[in-house]
């Protein structure tokens, strides 16, 4: 009886030893690395200064952590000056609101700073990260990983030969409170925009919002196919995909790099931002201290930033503007790039696929309706992961409401109860069935129609839908054998790990109230698992969606009962108890 599952039991393990390969961060190196190399263990020297205090904008903490960043940018061969201006009276109350200075601060300053290349008449490269933080927080992750991230890839840059273009770090005010400092340097306002703008080629930002986790490149300007070719070719172990670029510029959030994309679109300058946002539980929390942040996601940022900084300034020409690709990388090992117009390819090879496993054995009444019946369970997977994962986030709400940052600290436990969930659907829907060829073109049918419809509205995305059903159209066409069950079990775990890293990030970035971001992954993870798929028994079958429909209630009824995180920052209201 198990050995009629062990191909999916296979497939299963081996795509959770690949999701969790892609979404765990590098181990962090120690001091003593080689000095051209990019280490944690430096870096974290500086994080520990930075985050001894909450430092808010126009405080006297930040003004002492200038002063600290001022000498150790000075120290690494840099020019310094300092640009003060008057802060946006509209958005400085929320500084205020938020527990920062009360006599409302008269100036606001970045730091700007130049390492000379060889050639100044070259497009420089820059380098931002903003120096204040939240009041309630030392800033451990957001943002003094990417203070510290800079310094020491500047230190790193420095110990090589001398680059051709000029290395330039932006280090900005005021972003927690509007982006002040970045929307000074790039928009002007107030006047004037800062004389080094227009000396910027190459526009790099560094964020974090939470405290560990992979770093992602999750926003680029526009026309970024130039960009994405350089970075995919220099960065050893990337994070980031095309999908998260489209999901971002849909989302109400913001960084830095909001206020500089007008500058960068409209003179054709390459931008990249890069962030961890793992541990949600310390974005913005009193708990966000050195000792709090993931040396290995401090890691990761820091050794992709300097990969493409060295890159960048080695470059005969920086990136200009091209149309813009479809990228993602493979479980970090590796960066995949394609223009947009491969979605179309990729569409037609699952069309003619799909044609040919009708073609071979899905022809004739029966067949037509065990083709519906396909179809029918997809939808039915979706819809019902949907309501099942709407209905488990219902029950965990506390009474009183949910608090935002309560339920950043609750993600590990909403993305289990979550993932249990889906298993249940799964059981439910998929566990007894035997799709069969024509079951299994009924089910290929409308995710390809998805797929299409989402490569005519947003190319750079449809890669997640139209590769999964390209490929699982291509392991029901496999010959039967033992190397092609082999083969077979190698693509769906491929497939699958990668929809379980997607389902992880997403839930991450966005959180379980949104039940998309876990059925489309599980239909997905579905429709590859298909061809493989042996049906349960009655009994199996039950125990399963048992196990998994109470583990997701147990789930949701724990976060609900439980007291409102102690990592929430103060401004967050809350009638909870605290733990």
């Amino acid at each position: 009886m198990i050995s009629r599952h062990l191909p999916a039991l296979a497939v299963l393990l081996l795509a959770l030893a690949l999701a969790i390969l892609g979404t765990t961060p590098p181990r962090p190196t120690a001091p003593d690395r080689p000095a051209q190399d990019f280490s944690a263990g430096r870096a974290m020297a500086d994080v520990r200064v930075i985050t001894k205090a909450p430092h808010p904008a126009g405080s006297a903490a930040d003004a002492a952590l200038r002063g600290y960043l001022t000498q150790r940018l000075t120290g690494l061969g840099m020019t310094v000056r300092a640009d003060s201006f008057e802060p946006d009276p509209d958005r400085i109350a929320r500084n205020i609101d938020w527990g920062g200075p009360a006599d409302r601060p008269r100036v606001l300053t970045n730091l700007i700073a130049v390492l000379p290349g060889r050639n100044p008449a070259l497009p420089a490269v820059a380098l931002m990260a903003h120096h204040d933080s939240v009041a309630s927080s030392p800033g451990g992750a957001d943002d003094g990983a990417g203070l510290a991230a800079i310094l020491e890839t500047v230190r790193a840059i420095a110990q090589g030969p001398r680059p051709a273009r000029d290395l330039v770090v932006i280090l900005t005010d005021g972003e927690e409170i509007g982006l002040d400092g970045a929307r000074h340097f790039f928009g002007g306002l107030p006047p004037p925009s800062d004389p080094l703008r227009d000396h910027i080629g190459t526009l790099v930002n560094l964020e974090a919002r939470g405290g560990g986790g992979r770093a992602m490149l999750f926003q680029t300007a526009d026309d970024n196919g130039e960009g994405i070719a350089l970075a995919a070719g220099a960065i050893r172990h990337p994070g980031g995909s095309s999908l998260a670029v489209f999901l971002y510029s849909v989302l109400p959030n913001d960084t830095d790099l909001t206020e500089a994309l007008s500058w960068t679109n409209s003179h054709g300058v390459a931008a990249y931002n890069f962030a961890f946002i793992g541990r949600p539980g310390l974005y913005h929390s009193p708990k966000a201290d050195a000792d709090r942040l993931d040396q290995g996601a401090l890691q990761d940022i820091g050794g992709q930033v300097l990969d493409l900084t060295r890159a960048l300034l080695a470059a005969p020409s920086l990136p200009h503007a091209a149309p813009d690709v479809v990228f993602f990388d493979v479980f970090g090992l590796t960066m995949v790039t394609l223009p947009t117009y491969a979605g179309w390819i990729m569409l037609g090879l699952a069309f003619i696929a799909i044609g040919a496993i009708w073609h071979r054995r899905g022809r004739g009444r029966g067949h037509a309706r065990a083709a519906i019946g396909g179809a029918g369970r997809m939808l039915g997977l979706a819809g019902l992961a949907t309501l099942l994962v709407m209905g488990a986030n219902l029950v965990s709400f506390h009474v009183g409401g949910p608090n935002y940052y309560d339920r950043l600290a609750a993600t590990p436990r909403l993305e289990a109860m979550a993932g249990a969930s889906a298993f249940a659907a799964f059981f439910i829907v998929i566990g007894r069935w035997r799709p069969g060829r024509a079951g299994l073109v009924g089910a290929l049918v409308p995710l390809w129609l998805a797929a299409a419809v989402i490569q005519a509205l947003a190319p750079v995305a449809a890669y997640v839908v139209i590769v999964p059903v390209l490929l699982a159209a291509v392991i029901a066409l496999l010959p039967e054998g033992k190397m092609s069950r082999v083969l077979a079990v190698v693509i769906a775990a491929l497939v699958i790990g990668y929809q379980f890293m997607l389902g992880h990030e997403m839930l991450q970035a966005v959180g379980g109230d949104l039940p998309l971001v876990v059925a489309l992954p599980l239909v997905l993870a579905a429709l590859t698992i298909l061809p493989l798929w042996q049906p349960m028994s009655r009994r199996s079958r039950r125990v399963a969606v048992l196990a998994f429909g109470l583990a997701a209630i147990a789930i949701a009824l724990l976060i609900r009962a439980a007291p409102i995180a102690d990592t929430i920052p103060p401004y967050s209201q809350t009638t909870r108890p605290v733990s």
